[in-house]
């Protein structure tokens, strides 16, 4: 068998047979948002495994059957699970995994480029230690291209055999419809073998389609394209806010009459930004990639400069409001409900709630934060707290404990103006206690 290049037909139907393989032994590289749930899933299944992260903390939490991340689900399973999974901070100790899943952050910096740092370092930390033949999956997102140019030359120099293959992650946290156990995924490897071990590996573990591509880059660009596909909608949705905001048109109920149409017309929203870990990072991975082989996504690179500008824009219609009441942002109380990027969940990650918090202290205005989820970058304790300290407020973040805060709590703490960054609160109870609202596209 030849394990860089490709295998006949025969070979993979006799190394390879098409029921789901069942793995015994399973190390999960990064234990975040990503790794955490699937090695949970992993354990749930039967199957030994190890579980690799190199921050000690969140180590150490794991080991008590604490969770790191503020999800209910995640740490009901760790709960119950964590007897069946080794954690640890020692690569050494994926010495004896079949299959070495590597689930670590593709962040972008500060000037939007790709950095792959932390992939190249587990990549590297992998190879002296993995077993010949194992299956190597990296499920971090990753613009096409990367598998074979950069992470496949690190383990070669090992001389060691080994398969590998990208199954981009898919996971949305706090959605409770959709999780890592009944979402379809998508695989691609460097050979047929690879993809096959991968496919059924997959099968293994989910009860949903797994689609094999034909390619390690069709992979790749799969998971590209999804959320740059969502920042496409969500920017044209927040320039069709700004701009209905200035003609008068409620954009909400635009939205709820579009949605009649039962084909074609998909809904998104608008809002003060796009965050999390996915959407406003991975058009940037291909914008560059892009570049790289000689061409320029235009569109692509307005859609991440309109969302981009949503923190801007909503702190610009708080200086709007507040001049129609003579008060300035230096020296005003304001008050930031919610930092995470989401509701009910406690990621912060390129949150658009921390920029506008930026904003609001270069103005010198004295911010007060409070997010449940998010209590160590709160200045507040609760709710109550903080409207008691605040004149002015910008909802950030959909929490349904926000979005159940009556009209009239507003009223009794004398806050004058409300900015819904997130559209959900009752505007008109709100206008009835005479309060300013403004909306993103609702006033």
């Amino acid at each position: 068998m030849n394990y860089f290049g490709g295998a006949t037909s025969i070979e993979t139907l006799l190394i390879f047979p098409i029921t789901p393989l069942r793995m015994k032994n399973v190390a999960v590289i990064g234990l975040g948002y990503v790794g955490l749930p699937l090695a949970c899933l992993a354990a749930e299944k039967g199957i030994k495994v190890t579980g690799i992260d190199i921050d000690k903390n969140k180590i150490a939490l794991l080991k008590k059957s604490e969770s790191p991340i503020k999800d209910e689900a995640l740490a009901s399973s760790i709960k119950k699970y964590h007897t069946k999974i080794n954690f640890s901070h020692n690569f050494e100790d994926i010495k004896n995994a079949e299959v070495i899943i590597v689930c670590v952050p593709t962040p972008v910096d500060d000037r939007h480029m790709p950095d792959l740092k932390p992939l190249i370092s587990a990549c590297t930390s992998i190879a002296p230690h993995f077993a010949a033949n194992s299956l190597i999956v990296i499920e971090s997102t990753i613009f096409p291209g990367t598998v074979e140019e950069i992470v496949q030359p690190i383990f070669e120099k090992t001389k060691k055999p080994f398969l590998l293959s990208h199954c981009p992650e898919r996971i949305d946290p706090g959605n409770k419809k959709f999780g890592i156990n009944n979402l379809p995924r998508v695989v691609g490897g460097i050979n047929t073998e690879a993809t096959k071990k991968t496919a059924d590996f997959y099968r293994s573990l989910i009860d949903v389609p797994v689609l094999e591509l034909s390619s390690v880059k069709a992979a790749e660009a799969t998971k590209i394209m999804e959320n740059t596909f969502r920042d496409i909608n969500i920017a044209f949705i927040n320039e069709m806010a700004m701009s209905f905001d200035k003609a008068g048109i409620d954009i909400m109920e635009v939205i709820k009459g579009a949605s009649t149409k039962p084909f074609a017309f998909m809904p998104h929203y608008p809002g003060i930004g796009v965050g999390g870990h996915c959407i406003p990072v991975d058009p940037y991975y291909l914008i560059e990639k892009a570049k790289q082989i000689g061409f320029n996504h235009e569109f692509l690179s307005l859609a991440r400069q309109i969302n981009n500008n949503m923190p801007h824009y909503t702190f610009s219609l708080l200086e709007t409001e507040m001049k129609k009441l003579n008060a300035k942002i230096q020296g005003a109380k304001i008050g930031i409900l919610g930092i995470a990027y989401k509701a009910n969940v406690d990621d912060t990650r390129e949150s658009p709630s921390l920029k506008i918090i930026e904003l609001l202290k270069q103005k010198k205005a004295e911010v007060m934060v409070y997010d449940p989820y998010v209590p160590s970058l709160s200045t507040c304790k609760s709710i109550a707290e903080l409207l008691a300290q605040s004149d002015y407020i910008i909802l950030a973040t959909d929490h349904v404990q926000f979005t159940k805060i009556p009209a009239s709590e507003f009223k009794k703490n004398g806050i004058r103006i409300i900015i819904d960054g997130k559209n959900c609160l009752d505007k008109e109870a709100i206008k009835k206690e005479r309060i300013l609202y403004h909306g993103i596209g609702r006033f």
